[in-house]
């Protein structure tokens, strides 16, 4: 058997779960994924990881000391220090020792810390972020999740809060949408791919005239890529639309640069493959709300890891414990 120093990176997702084995320098050598197992509330997900990982160890033909340690991004609230988890709603999980259990499982050392925290992570390093040391990494997929990493470090809050970019307030009047975290206008409502296509299914309502009632039509719903689509042709319903993200999420955005003055903001997610559609016009808004020497400072850039992104951050984690 052949000897090496690998960690693991994990990335628990409500549908599967993906793991790496990662270099010291963060290059993958190996990954691949395993269905999310949600029997039983979840109990058996630090079984399946540890045999995952065995499995694939034996079929590499590497040595049991080959693996230093294992970092592993989980949803939900977690107590960062004991990588307990309070409630993953989409896993199941309620007061579960994650931690604790896959170290027994595995006999690996094992750090946790949140999902949206290890993209952000793995982004910084080897990235988009590129390695810069202030950044703030925002994900605008089915919701909008964040992670604030200050001096190299990701913040944490005092009780592992910081970062849900997504619950900034956006709208406080009456026209404010639901949110799944009980609050309305949240900017998720707004800047997610969930939001933007809440935003067009009501806009074709008031502006049936535009070509997202005749993708309505068509497909009986419309989505965010709909949207971007109706842009490129110059409709000004889908423009409307991205002219009301980008404000909502640039005027966001400033807000927190104007208090932590990053160095780079990352876009992650599905609604960022849009590229210079929503980058622009929100760079637009960004400069309106932004101080100018904050702006100066800041440059925007699109992820550049995909999904491979939480399984470095997890190593990244992995090596700092």
């Amino acid at each position: 058997m052949v000897s090496k120093k690998w960690f693991v990176g994990v990335d628990i997702g409500g549908t599967t779960i993906k793991l790496a084995f990662v270099t010291l320098d963060g290059d993958i050598v190996t990954k691949w994924e395993i269905p999310t197992n949600k029997i039983d509330d979840g109990k058996h997900i630090t079984s399946d990881i540890a045999r995952a990982i065995e499995e694939k160890r034996e079929e590499l033909g590497v040595t049991n000391d080959a693996l230093k340690a294992i970092g592993l991004g989980a949803p939900g609230f977690i107590n960062m220090e004991s990588g307990f988890i309070y409630h993953a709603v989409n896993i199941g999980w309620k007061n579960f020792a994650l931690k604790d259990e896959l170290e027994k499982e595995t006999g690996l050392s094992v750090t946790v810390d949140n999902d949206a925290n290890i993209a952000a992570l793995g982004e910084m390093w080897r990235g988009a972020g590129d390695e810069a040391k202030n950044l703030l990494c925002v994900t605008l997929g089915t919701g909008v999740g964040g992670g604030v990493i200050v001096n190299g470090q990701i913040l944490h809050g005092v009780n592992g809060m910081a970062g849900e970019i997504g619950h900034l307030t956006s709208i406080t009047d009456e026209s404010g949408a639901p949110c799944n975290c009980g609050k309305t206008g949240c900017l998720e409502t707004i800047a997610s791919a969930t939001g933007i296509a809440r935003l067009a299914m009501e806009g074709v309502q008031k502006q049936p005239d535009s070509i997202l009632q005749t993708v309505f039509e068509r497909q009986g719903t419309l989505t965010a890529k709909d949207v971007f689509d109706a842009v490129k042709a110059e409709d000004e319903l889908a423009k409307s639309i991205i002219d009301e993200i980008s404000f909502h999420l640039g005027l966001a955005l400033a807000n927190l640069a104007n208090a932590l003055n990053p160095e780079i903001i990352v876009l992650g997610g599905g609604v960022s493959k849009a590229g210079d559609l929503l980058m622009n016009p929100l760079k637009e808004q960004f400069k309106c709300f932004a101080l100018p020497r904050v702006e100066e400072g800041c440059k925007f850039r699109i992820a550049t890891l995909g999904n491979d992104a939480g399984v470095i951050g997890g190593a990244w984690l992995a090596k700092q414990g």
